[in-house]
């Protein structure tokens, strides 16, 4: 036997109710102009008698866009992309929104396919967190992608470096990791590394930087062979870690890990080489992903407000804002400082 319902129609649905199809396109669609109660419940129960289900496709494009918002997220196994994505998620379902994220490298050219690829499905929006690169030619051409989605109706997003002329969630990295460095030499660390996350990208740039900085007005050494680059990820914390205590020593005083995720690889490493954390050598990191509450000893690092990030990236792409420039809302970070990192006791 046929399955009639696929072939039911919003006229259907008017017809049972005893509606316009006006009326019956309001209550489906929440539309802007209110519909009684009365009928509203009419239409309701003719919805879910005739197993009714709006075509979403046909509207994408009678309306010029649909009700899917494309997320691009560098590493969705990662907590700080993950938290930040909860928050726009909680957003939009209450939007009714759908939200179709993807998981791409740390790289202009894989955002710029996908963002083609969410212009081609007329989605109503996309978000794109995560670190822009140092490959100004890349960067260009996801920028002229995003134009394009833009000129077609759709709104665009960033979380990270305000460098693609759209609204934009700027942690304020340079600035957190800065703070950081000074508090941890006001503690009486005076030899430091850093596990530098990935060359070429900016958020590890600006962290590094950020941190070499905070140490200038202190009697404290950043030797630059101790500046190790890995991934953004704990075997990349893990594999920087072990370039240091290859090195030899004199250890450092304190590690300073660009990401917690790489904080958290660095402790398993020194574990293994048997260097107590933070007698042996402190450790500490940047984000203040949820995960840190498993960690031992608890790791000082800076804190950003991950799910709130997501909250107001959500509600920038919600805004009836019709700018001239882009609106960028910076948001600094909290030095936290734990057992991670206690004082060191002054040499004897």
């Amino acid at each position: 036997m046929t399955d009639t319902r696929s072939r039911v129609t919003l006229q259907d649905v008017a017809d049972r109710a005893g509606v316009s199809i006006t009326t019956a396109s309001r209550v489906v669609n929440d539309g802007s102009r209110r519909v009684g109660a009365q009928l509203a419940q009419r239409v309701q129960q003719a919805v879910a008698e005739l197993g009714y289900t709006a075509n979403l496709q046909a509207r994408a494009v009678a309306t010029g866009r649909s009700s899917m918002v494309g997320v691009v997220v560098h590493d969705i196994a990662d907590p700080y992309f993950s938290s930040i994505a909860a928050g726009l998620i909680a957003v939009a379902d209450t939007s009714r929104l759908l939200v179709c994220m993807s998981s791409t490298p740390a790289s202009e050219a894989a955002e710029r396919q996908y963002v083609a690829l969410m212009r081609a499905q007329r989605a109503r929006a996309v978000i794109l967190i995560g670190s822009r690169t140092d490959d100004a030619a890349a960067r260009t051409a996801l920028g002229g992608e995003v134009a394009a989605f833009a000129r077609q109706g759709g709104r665009v997003v960033c979380v990270g470096q305000p460098l693609l002329g759209v609204d934009t969630i700027m942690p304020e990295n340079a600035a957190g990791a800065d703070a950081l460095a000074r508090a941890l030499a006001a503690l009486g660390h005076r030899r430091f590394a850093v596990l530098a996350g990935p060359r070429g990208l900016l958020t590890a740039r600006d962290r590094t930087e950020g941190f070499r900085a905070g140490l200038a007005g202190w009697p404290a050494v950043l030797d630059p062979a101790s500046i190790v680059h890995g991934a953004f990820t704990r075997d990349g914390g893990y594999e920087a870690m072990s370039t240091i205590l290859a090195a030899g020593e004199p250890f450092p005083d304190c590690v300073f890990a660009v990401t917690d995720v790489m904080a958290v690889g660095a402790l398993a490493r020194l574990r293994v080489g048997g260097i107590e954390v933070p007698a042996g050598i402190a450790v500490a990191g940047f984000d203040d992903i949820l995960t840190l509450r498993d960690v031992y000893p608890p790791l000082t690092t800076v804190r950003l407000p991950l799910k709130r990030m997501g909250q107001m990236a959500a509600e920038l792409i919600l805004s009836d804002a019709d700018l001239e420039r882009p609106r960028v809302i910076p948001v600094p970070g909290e030095v936290i400082l734990r057992e991670s990192t206690v004082p060191r006791p002054p040499p004897a």
